[in-house]
């Protein structure tokens, strides 16, 4: 963040319209449980979801270099509905007619400038299933780096501010023990 730039703040929370909800949809859930008993669910769902049926991917990125020992790329990013700065993987949604691979990629070159080779993509995986019905895939990504290798430029959409951590891969779980414990940041689950 430049010193220019003001910090995040919420103005204000209120009810969302279903006619104003530009990406998400409350649905109500009419199931019976395993007794027999009818019962009642409320859960979110994205208004985006392809052809594909999957939502999103979050990306893995594995940074080699030379002389360095392997990385990861982390990235902080402001999520109002949580109020906080988070330190999350790059990820984003799928576009129509994109497999989530090729989102994968996408989506690293945008909000990191990275670019490399997909090694793997998980299977669908959901983080909040009590609350949606939301997916992803975990797609891990492979990026070769060289000597004396700027740090490429990210291609951010209007409005993402993202700023990029690189972490060795040996030293990731104290980084996010020490990122959670700084105020006004959560990790996300991924």
């Amino acid at each position: 963040m430049s010193s220019s730039a003001q910090s995040p703040k919420i103005r204000r929370i209120s009810p969302l319209s279903a006619s104003e909800a530009k990406w998400t949809q409350l649905n109500k859930i009419e199931w019976t449980d395993q007794t027999g008993r009818e019962r009642i669910w409320e859960a979110a769902s994205r208004k985006t979801r392809g052809k594909t049926g999957i939502d999103a991917v979050a990306i893995a990125p594995i940074l080699r270099h030379p002389s360095r020992p392997a990385s990861t790329l982390l990235i902080l990013q402001y999520r109002p509905p949580v109020q906080a700065m988070c330190v999350e993987f790059p990820a984003g949604l799928i576009d129509e007619g994109e497999s989530p691979e090729q989102a994968a990629v996408r989506e690293l070159k945008e909000e990191t400038g990275y670019e490399g080779k997909v090694l793997d993509c998980s299977p669908t995986i959901v983080a909040d299933p009590g609350l949606t019905d939301a997916n992803m895939q975990m797609v891990t990504i492979e990026v070769n780096l060289k000597e004396g290798d700027k740090e490429p430029e990210q291609h951010l959409d209007e409005g993402e501010h993202i700023q990029r951590v690189i972490v060795p891969l040996t030293e990731l779980y104290d980084k996010l023990q020490a990122f959670s414990k700084e105020e006004g940041k959560i990790v996300d689950a991924r």
